[in-house]
């Protein structure tokens, strides 16, 4: 079998071993298999892509509600097996846990880098205010929903999900607990093939969806969108604040 390698710092890639170790453990939705990691160096099985299908798609999303519902300890919590913080894309990410969603996502996932990107110049007094005004609403637990935590991606847009002969294979995880829409609203936020039926699919395996969940798919993008604006300014910030908006 071929392999694939690439190089980073070795705490980023040491997390990203973990979180396939994780993932894989959940044994629904495939993920690249880890051959070694080791120092500056993380390798892997080489995948041949292929065009996607609408049946790789519907087979993915049963198998990823299934990872989701293999669970994890808490919200923010880190894969087994890691102790700190970790990384999402190139940026720091809290692993701090916590029982309660909307508070770990407001203080963990929305905040620090509404503040970040306000300082970088990309983000407006007016967004942040926004932003902020969501975030009160998250942290009293106005947003909460009785889904226990997930065992998620973390970083689930479609240049992470390779379809391949075998299926839709994951790569490149921020992995964590959390609320499973976080993966769900990634995928729907850069575009995927044949989304509507890895939504349905999902849909019809899981039992943890609030029944409004199509319409709060923005508000698990804003933390993806704010990562974007710290790490490539633009008009992601911008695009935080309308995606925040409609849960003031």
């Amino acid at each position: 079998m071929q392999h694939f390698t690439k190089r980073g710092t070795p705490r980023a890639l040491a997390y990203e071993a973990a979180g396939l170790a994780w993932l894989g453990a959940a044994g629904a939705a495939p993920v690249v298999r880890l051959v070694e990691q080791r120092g500056d160096t993380l390798t892997t099985a080489r995948l041949a892509p292929v065009r996607p299908s609408a049946a790789a798609a519907e087979d993915f999303g049963r198998a990823l509600a299934v990872t989701h519902d293999a669970g994890a300890p808490a919200f923010g919590c880190p894969p087994d097996g890691w102790a700190g913080d970790g990384f999402v894309g190139a940026a720091p990410l809290s692993l701090a846990s916590d029982e309660r969603w909307g508070r770990m996502y407001a203080e963990q996932r929305v905040l620090p880098y509404a503040r970040q990107a306000r300082d970088a110049g990309a983000l407006a007094a007016g967004e942040l205010a926004i932003i902020e005004a969501v975030a009160q609403r998250l942290a009293a637990g106005d947003l909460d929903d009785e889904a226990p935590p997930a065992r998620l991606h973390g970083d689930l847009w479609s240049g992470n999900v390779i379809s391949t002969d075998a299926g839709m294979i994951m790569i490149d995880p921020a992995a964590q607990g959390g609320h499973r829409l976080l993966d769900l609203a990634m995928l729907d936020l850069f575009g995927f093939s044949h989304l509507d039926r890895v939504f349905a699919a999902y849909a019809e395996a899981s039992a943890y969806l609030p029944d409004n969940w199509r319409q709060l798919i923005g508000l698990h993008q804003v933390h993806h969108l704010l990562v974007h604006a710290v790490l490539f300014g633009g008009g992601y910030g911008a695009s935080a604040a309308r995606a925040a908006r409609p849960y003031r």
